[in-house]
């Protein structure tokens, strides 16, 4: 996880907490009811390309913002696989696989909030960095080694992933951020992370190191010193940058540690080292890196960028799989996905090292996972989602910010629906939002809500957010109009809600509401006959704006519905 921007990423827990809900008791929030939401990407490269075979994926596998992928298995044919979430709840979702091709989302590991009670008042891209999945045979136990921005570093384990996990086990003696836990054949355990220069004297930006500390799993605590295994990266002359998410990994009695190098932008890559012994010295392959799209043409059709954050796993009849991060601009770095989790098989040269790219290999769009069968239901290419609302609780396609905001919306209170309190709250607060939402998965999409919703003074709105970060977001509002409606397009910048296009409706309840997006531009839509005709609220807004080339920030861009009783 790139730290360039750490302590401008988040907002110290100790700040006096914001108000969420209004405080006169006599005032009862006014409420939207949302009917459905429907969501389906239509991505042109998914139309064209077909796949070979029952055994074949598109890549990315994971598509949408799925950064800094992390997977394990408990060699019986297991597979778990789990992502950052920084600062949305549930933390850390959590994917299980028999065959490495069809992915289930079975929950989120960091699931309540005394698992995640530091989240509250961190910007968006703070929270929980780059979790780290290993499995112990010694124990059977799972174990999840992560960075919250606002806490440092802990573990959660579990005998049982499909259940729930401990609460957050602190480390304090591992500093830094992207830790991973190794357990060795021997029945001995590592702790491997990125940390600060030796001394905390860095000689330019981006000077980090790889180090290393023995724990004690039997007790979950770090034992012994902790050693600098990699300073500055692989080659000295070139000054490399930010050694980040290490993986320890044990090949034929032989010990390989695998980072990221060259930050999570254009230069990203991974590379590989080798040694005796789990404190090294660790000596890295003269050919390295073993993955980047840095030395791909800048001009190629369907371009993958950034690629890096790998993390390796073997399957029982001994084929290695890499899974790692990347990006797939439409026009020059923007886009609206963030990070997405792509899958690669790894090569092993002749002289023992693992390989995923050869130089100048660009990422494949199509990749063969050996030995599986496609199922109907998968994370990858074109997909459709309808949501009803009509079980009590969410399913795992939705998150909240920065807890679970159960005081501010309800599946229970009118079944059916997902009401939504117009609550003292602005998008822009730090803290617990009434929006529900769900990642945006494709450049081209629509997406669908059917809204209920009659506000009772000039405050009040609910509708479709687009939403990127607190600064950076467009609000398709309902809205009071006098004695009628209207609609509104808001967009968030540094200075609040600006007004980019408003129209007037009929004062009718009911209303339809539509996102559009060709991944350059998004469409805003209503629609007061059910659905049947559309018309625009704003054509062509930049979806650059929330893009993260221009905003910044470790997330893609998420959609959903909201609701507020705020002053603008």
């Amino acid at each position: 996880m790139n730290i360039k921007n750490l302590f401008l990423g988040f907002t110290l827990c100790s700040m006096l907490p914001l108000s969420i809900m209004a405080k006169n008791d006599n005032v009862k929030e006014n409420v939207a009811s949302f009917h459905n939401f429907t969501y389906t990407g239509n991505d042109d490269i998914y139309n064209q390309l077909t796949l070979p075979d029952e055994s074949s994926c598109f890549n990315p596998i994971f598509s949408g913002w799925y950064s800094d992928p992390t997977i394990c298995t408990n060699g019986e044919g297991d597979y778990f696989f789990a992502t950052s979430s920084f600062s949305y709840y549930p933390g850390v979702p959590l994917y299980h696989s028999r065959d490495l091709l069809n992915w289930k989302q079975v929950g989120y590991i960091l699931n309540r909030p005394s698992q995640l009670s530091h989240i509250k008042r961190q910007n968006l891209s703070g929270g929980i960095f780059a979790p780290a999945l290993s499995y112990n045979p010694a124990n059977k136990t799972y174990y999840m080694i992560t960075t919250d921005v606002g806490s440092g570093n802990f573990l959660v384990k579990t005998t049982d992933p499909f259940g729930d996990w401990s609460d957050p086990i602190y480390l304090p003696e591992i500093k830094g951020i992207d830790p991973s836990i190794f357990f060795d054949t021997d029945g001995k355990a590592y702790i491997v992370n990125n940390d600060d220069a030796p001394a905390y004297r860095p000689e330019y930006p981006g000077h980090r190191t790889v180090r290393i500390m023995e724990f004690d799993w039997k007790n979950d605590k770090c034992v012994g010193q902790r050693e600098i295994i990699v300073n500055k990266g692989v080659n000295f002359k070139e000054k490399p940058i930010w050694c980040e998410g290490p993986h320890i990994y044990k090949v034929n009695g032989e010990y390989y540690l695998m980072t990221a190098e060259g930050g999570t932008a254009y230069n990203h890559s991974e590379v590989i080292y080798k040694s005796k012994h789990p404190f090294g010295p660790f000596i890295p392959w003269k050919q390295n890196p073993i993955l980047t799209q840095r030395d791909m043409p800048v001009d190629r059709e369907n371009p993958v960028t950034c690629a890096g954050h790998a993390d390796l796993v073997k399957t029982p009849s001994g084929d290695w799989y890499a899974i790692f991060l990347a990006c797939r601009p439409l026009e020059g770095n923007y886009e609206n996905l963030g990070r997405e989790t792509f899958i690669m098989p790894v090569k092993w040269t002749t002289d023992g090292w693992p390989l995923i790219t050869l130089p100048k290999e660009g990422v494949p769009s199509i990749v063969n996972i050996k030995g599986a069968k496609r199922s109907d239901n998968v994370t990858f290419g074109n997909f459709s989602v309808n949501e009803s609302f009509d079980s009590n609780k969410l399913s795992h396609d939705w998150m909240t910010l920065r807890g679970p905001a159960s005081d501010l919306y309800s599946l229970t209170d009118k079944p059916g629906y997902l009401n939504i309190k117009c609550a003292n709250v602005k998008s822009s607060e730090k803290t617990e939002l009434p929006y529900i939402c769900r990642r945006i998965n494709h450049h081209k999409f629509e997406a669908t809500t059917r809204l209920t919703f009659t506000p009772k003074n000039d405050d009040e709105r609910a509708g479709m957010m687009l939403y990127k970060d607190e600064t950076h977001h467009y609000f398709l509002a309902k809205e009071k109009a006098g004695k009628n409606s209207k609609l509104t397009l808001y967009k968030m910048t540094d200075n609040g809600l600006e007004k980019e296009q408003s129209v007037n409706i009929a004062n009718k309840s009911t209303i339809d509401l539509k996102v559009a997006s060709d991944g350059k531009t998004f469409d805003f839509y209503y629609s007061t006959n059910n659905g049947k005709t559309w018309k625009p609220v704003m054509l062509g807004a930049d979806a650059r704006y929330t893009s993260t080339a221009n905003a910044g920030g470790f997330t893609g861009t998420t959609i959903g519905v909201y609701a507020t009783g705020a002053k603008i």
